[in-house]
């Protein structure tokens, strides 16, 4: 079976402030263009996502979620696998993806649950195309894909028995332990694309990623912190 890397998808109408997509557009990935409001259209096959809890700001993470970390997936593995007797997909899967927690920048008095050495989160897999056996991967909408090889600042609550980030605000690329910098929807955001994208992004939008653009994770302590005394 054929695995190729490429994302498959429809644009969406609607307008994201999220300064990532800016970033991808500036660096040739977004394949719309600059329409009202100083706004971007979507990845290819990123799609628009929901909030289960507020997700952008410090102050949402602080009061929504009940651990702030950065984390580094270790291992994967297929779940969910839906088989169709018809139509374009043979099948498709999610994945499990094991990460590391590599540092706790905050937590609530009264957590869920602790947060432990490793954790894991229900993330997107791929579909495989019928004729072909072609493999596309699914990504997150507006937020990480969730690769090994990368780093992310994750804001997690304890949700339904397991570990859920608040929505798609609430899971920032950190390579490097940069906000901002590192696999964003299937795809690598560099400094220098983050730079460029940041003369795209609202001016308006106020979510810790956009504040914390380039930050490190001292300044992202600091922002929670002062949030959760207001």
């Amino acid at each position: 079976m054929r695995s190729v890397d490429r994302r498959e998808g429809r644009f969406a109408d609607r307008l994201t402030s999220r300064s990532a997509a800016a970033c991808l557009a500036v660096a040739g990935i977004l394949a719309g263009v600059l329409v009202g409001n100083s706004a971007l259209g979507t990845v290819p096959g990123c799609g628009f996502g929901s909030d289960a809890y507020p997700s952008q700001t410090a102050g949402d993470w602080t009061a929504h979620a009940d651990h702030v970390v950065v984390a580094t997936p270790v291992k994967e593995r297929s779940i969910n696998r839906r088989d169709y007797e018809e139509g374009r997909t043979l099948y498709d899967v999610e994945r499990e993806v094991t990460f590391r927690a590599d540092d706790v920048l905050w937590g609530t008095e009264r957590p869920g649950r602790p947060v432990g050495a490793e954790f894991e989160l229900v993330a997107p897999g791929w579909r495989v195309i019928r004729a072909s056996g072609d493999r596309f991967d699914h990504t997150n909408a507006n937020a990480p894909r969730f690769e090994t090889g990368h780093t992310y600042l994750l804001a997690l609550r304890w949700d339904a028995g397991r570990w859920a980030v608040l929505g798609e605000g609430a899971a920032v690329p950190f390579d490097d332990r940069t906000v901002g910098q590192g696999e964003w929807c299937g795809r690598d955001l560099s400094k220098e694309d983050v730079a460029r994208g940041e003369r795209f992004s609202r001016p308006d939008d106020t979510s810790l990623e956009e504040s914390l653009l380039g930050r490190n994770a001292q300044a992202v302590t600091r922002e929670l912190d002062k949030a959760s005394r207001k």
